[in-house]
């Protein structure tokens, strides 16, 4: 089987790097994969080796010369079927493509932010399957009126021993300039409004009253960076928080971590949340979106109201105090996500999608819902 992947994205977290493990353990199970991808985007290497790569220079989703790499990838390499995971137009793209060549196409959706009706009805009518990652999603799916039967559920994974190291405490501390007796929580998130920074920055006070030594790392870039460090001068945080980028060693970090908080307002699923439950660390959460599927609240962390930043300090405060709670949570993530959360799963669940699209479209050319593209 040949899958033509279209995905966007630059940096390899996320979506990204969904793809690149479903690319790698695709290839294991004999499927040939073409990755098309921006020239500057790091999921282009991550595949390099094992995917054909086709790379052109990208101005973003909305690239008018999107659809003609698209379709010149997809006359080249006659894929039995495209697979877009981008948003914001390579979505709309992918869909109209594979309409105009005749190939069977799925799409997967990671976030839960609401669609407009009719917008939604254009985009998911020309392919085959939506793949959400949540639960969640689905719901989201189905309000904006996808029908039930296009709609398939497979989680996103993680490759769990990966983050089963134990942790190298004197090299963590050196890294940020942190002492033996310091507690370190940190929040590993896009520096955007959905992701609820604001919160936790506004419930560091109180916490910072109960624990002055406390230390908190924000992992992540973007577009309100600046308008965080303004915040943290307002309230008084500049020597508690650092801003410490994007990382890809996160794996060697989480283990030395005392607690991760994810004050999301609306999230999909939350591979972060993934990252820290499989390295044992304790979470507090908002519970948007999917995050109740990997945080179950009491079970394996605590979940709080989004946007709720007394509630998120009390819970922070709680797993600071309760450390012998804090590993149980931690412990019962880790197995939890082991359980349900694995690569191999990913992969199996979108080749089993695959499948089923390939025997359903036998003896058909197109879905009868994009004939509209064709005379």
């Amino acid at each position: 089987m040949k899958i033509l992947h279209v995905e966007t994205g630059r940096h390899l977290y996320g979506g990204a790097l969904q793809v690149a493990l479903l690319a790698n353990g695709l290839e294991a199970r004999e499927c040939e994969n073409v990755v098309l991808c921006p020239a500057d985007s790091a999921v282009g290497w991550a595949v390099q080796g094992r995917s054909r790569v086709v790379a052109p220079w990208l101005a973003g989703d909305l690239d008018p010369r999107l659809p003609l790499y698209l379709m010149h990838a997809v006359r080249l390499f006659q894929p039995h079927i495209i697979h877009t995971h981008s948003r914001r137009g390579a979505d709309y793209w992918g869909g109209i493509v594979a309409a105009l060549t005749k190939t069977p196409a799925v799409v997967s959706r990671r976030v839960d932010n609401p669609e407009p009706l009719l917008l939604a009805r254009v985009k998911y009518r020309c392919y085959d399957r939506v793949i959400s990652i949540s639960q969640r999603i689905r719901e989201v799916l189905l309000a904006a009126g996808v029908p039930a039967e296009k709609i398939v559920c497979v989680p996103s994974g993680i490759d769990t021993e990966r983050y089963g190291r134990s942790c190298d405490r004197q090299r963590f501390l050196r890294e940020f300039g942190l002492e033996e007796s310091q507690r370190v929580l940190a929040a590993i998130a896009q520096f955007i409004p959905r992701k609820g920074h604001r919160a936790l920055l506004e419930a560091l006070p109180e916490v910072i009253r109960e624990f002055p030594a406390l230390r908190v790392l924000l992992f992540g870039r973007g577009p309100l960076e600046g308008e965080l460090k303004e915040l943290c001068h307002r309230y008084g945080l500049l020597p508690h928080v650092r801003f410490t980028g994007f990382r890809t060693d996160l794996e060697r970090i989480l283990p030395c971590l005392d607690l991760v908080v994810h004050p999301a307002v609306m999230e999909g699923l939350g591979l972060s949340l993934l990252e820290a439950a499989a390295a044992g660390i304790p979470i507090v959460a908002a519970s948007a979106g999917g995050v109740p599927e990997i945080v179950q609240d009491g079970v394996t962390g605590l979940l709080v109201p989004p946007a709720d930043p007394k509630s998120l300090a009390t819970a922070i405060v709680r797993l600071l105090r309760e450390r012998e709670t804090a590993r149980a949570l931690g412990n019962a993530g880790r197995a939890f996500v082991r359980r349900n959360f694995s690569v191999t799963a990913m992969v199996e669940g979108n080749l089993g999608v695959y499948r089923d699209v390939l025997a359903g479209r036998r003896g058909r050319e197109i879905p009868a819902s994009c004939r509209w593209l064709h005379p």
